[in-house]
């Protein structure tokens, strides 16, 4: 154990040290005095420095002594949990009174982190809670609607085989297969949601689900004036990812920024690295989204859409984070959004290779 200086020990003997070195000045100086006169200075100056002494060591104590305490009380009660502590000297204009106010400030700011990790623990317990009774729910769902909807489909199929090419009844006959396609997909999302894969991690090309993701949102606007632009990283390593799972996250995000575009749009994708992680950036010049909403948009059933389920992008946020990465979006209303997918090269629990 390293040695500690104890400065009150220190402080006492510097301040005896000049009192000695006093006492012993005025000692030489009354060796020229004879008789009771040297007598009574050599008293009256050792009764001074006594004095002195003491008088000092008071106030030292007073001033160093007792807020020091005061702050080794507080620190006590810290160490147990106990957030709710100030010390009393930060009124004080000098360096104890700079070290209260430090003091308090850290704890004030440790009682805020410890109320927001508290808000978030709150959180995600309630979220924990409604997926649990969501994938309940799902599973009396698929088994309730999708048997029926699959006798229904395929009655729909036989009907428009009947039917006469001419028939006015073939455009009723496909609005009706496109919304049993919507409810599969509601589903399909549900179920995704409520029970979710692990994600099968394996090394892979991450231009290459890009690129999947990006033709098939492509066969969505044929009919409609708005672009979908790619920019490949020709040199990315190989990222370590479910091709399937990702992919299936770009395109939620492409067909939402198709969505969210009325006429003619961009919408930019943009494959790259940065700080240590794979990235995926889609761009869109669509309506953009409200500051409001922002906080809101990844949490199941949040949604703005008149036929939207509120899943997609839950479920976009659930697959990033369990490859180790995150979302990010800004937006600015009128003008568009970009949604920033960040994905770890590597797998946490994958062991590298030794070079």
């Amino acid at each position: 154990m390293p040695w500690r200086v104890n400065w009150r020990l220190m402080a006492i003997l510097l301040v005896l040290a000049v009192l000695v070195n006093g006492l012993l000045m005025i000692l030489l100086v009354t060796l020229s005095l004879e008789g009771p006169a040297r007598h009574q200075v050599r008293v009256v100056a050792i009764a001074g420095a006594v004095l002195i002494f003491a008088v000092i060591v008071a106030v030292m104590s007073f001033v160093l002594q007792h807020p020091l305490r005061e702050l080794q009380e507080k620190i006590a009660l810290v160490r147990q949990g106990d957030l709710d502590v100030s010390v009393s000297f930060t009124a004080r204009n000098d360096d104890i009174g700079n070290l209260g106010r430090d003091f308090n400030e850290m704890v004030r700011q440790l009682r805020e982190s410890r109320e927001e990790i508290q808000r978030l623990y709150r959180t995600q317990m309630s979220r924990a809670e409604h997926l649990a009774t969501l994938g309940e729910l799902a599973t009396g769902l698929a088994h309730e609607i999708r048997n029926p909807l699959a006798g229904i489909a395929g009655v729909m199929d036989i009907i428009g085989r009947d039917l006469p090419e001419s028939s006015p009844a073939r455009e009723v006959l496909g609005e009706v297969q496109q919304e049993i396609l919507q409810i599969k997909r509601i589903l399909s999302d549900l179920l995704e949601t409520a029970r979710p894969r692990p994600p099968a991690f394996r090394p892979a090309d991450l231009n290459s689900t890009t690129e999947h993701a990006v033709s098939l949102a492509r066969q969505q606007t044929i009919s409609r004036p708005i672009e979908i632009k790619l920019s490949r990283a020709h040199e990315l390593p190989l990222v370590e990812h479910d091709a399937g799972q990702i992919q299936q996250v770009l395109l939620n995000l492409l067909l939402n920024a198709i969505q969210a575009i009325d006429d003619a749009g961009n919408i930019r994708v943009r494959v790259g690295a940065e700080d240590g992680f794979a990235t995926v950036a889609i761009s869109d010049t669509g309506h953009g989204i409200p500051p409001e909403h922002l906080a809101n948009i990844f949490r199941p059933f949040f949604t703005t859409k008149k036929r939207g389920t509120g899943l997609g992008l839950s479920l976009v946020s659930r697959i990033v984070e369990a490859h180790g990465g995150r979302v990010q979006v800004a937006s600015t209303p009128g003008q568009g959004s970009q949604f920033m997918v960040w994905l770890p090269f590597q797998h946490a629990e994958t062991p590298r290779k030794a070079s």
